[in-house]
């Protein structure tokens, strides 16, 4: 397998990028990090990596509505580079931030037509900032890559616009790959076990040929064992449920 090479986007407001860097290193990716004003200089290039990381945080103090600026410079200015590493068959994560930045610059859609947002994120139904740990079941059904071989994660959330919408719902309109389930894996359960009030408890999604995905809750603050909340008064695996995610990336872009 060839070195997989992860390039982790940085811009006004990110925090998660350390994290995520560390969880993809883990998993065996070399790792580069670069601000968005690198690519738009061509400083760095989008094209010398295989994986594409857009980590959580508030890009841009969330300013206008979150991800919204950050989601425009990629649509307009990087939008051609972004369309050619996804037809070359690469990768792309977004988590948290990264995810309503998929979503509004409907890197997610790819309908062709890039003035149509037909699904985005809104302000949770609670009105409030949510951080807690969440059960998540995933869907086998869906082809998502990063969800291989996973059945149900336990990871925590942290956002207060996490709310997956559409006008028409969900039905054919993205596979939603990870819903919010409650202990028993419920994937109906209400608040608190869906945090944000998601419709069709959607907690990640991805695109039709599996290779873009995102996600809100945040895989990379669970790699280890000593993350679970309590990991010294139960018995937890030393890995933590997060990182067969990026374990799952490195393999395939490495098979590129």
């Amino acid at each position: 397998m060839s070195e997989v090479r992860t390039l982790i986007l940085r811009a006004p407001g990110t925090n998660c990028d350390m994290e995520t860097a560390f969880a993809f290193e883990v998993a065996g990716s070399a790792v580069e990090f670069a601000h968005v004003n690198e690519l738009l200089s061509r400083e760095k290039v989008l094209s010398d990596h295989q994986i594409l990381a857009i980590p959580g945080g508030f890009t841009y103090g969330d300013d206008i509505s979150a991800g919204r600026i950050l989601a425009n410079e990629l649509r307009l200015r990087l939008g051609e580079d972004i369309e050619r590493f996804v037809d070359d068959g690469k990768l792309i994560l977004g988590i948290c931030n990264g995810l309503q930045v998929l979503l509004k610059a409907g890197i997610l859609q790819r309908d062709g037509d890039a003035t149509r947002q037909s699904l985005t994120v809104a302000g949770n139904d609670s009105a409030r900032f949510e951080c807690r740990w969440v059960y998540l079941h995933v869907d086998p059904s869906t082809p998502c890559v990063f969800t291989r071989g996973i059945s149900s994660m336990y990871l925590p959330v942290a956002h207060g616009e996490g709310k997956v919408f559409s006008e028409a719902g969900l039905a054919g309109a993205l596979n939603v790959a990870l819903r919010y389930a409650d202990e028993a894996g419920d994937i109906s359960a209400g608040y608190p076990h869906n945090p944000n009030g998601s419709v069709d408890n959607a907690a990640g999604i991805c695109d039709a040929s599996g290779r873009i995905f995102g996600l809100m809750p945040h895989p990379e603050r669970h790699v280890r064992g000593t993350q679970h909340p309590r990991w010294n008064r139960e018995s937890v695996p030393d890995r933590g449920d997060g990182l067969q995610v990026f374990v799952n990336a490195v393999e395939w872009a490495g098979s590129i």
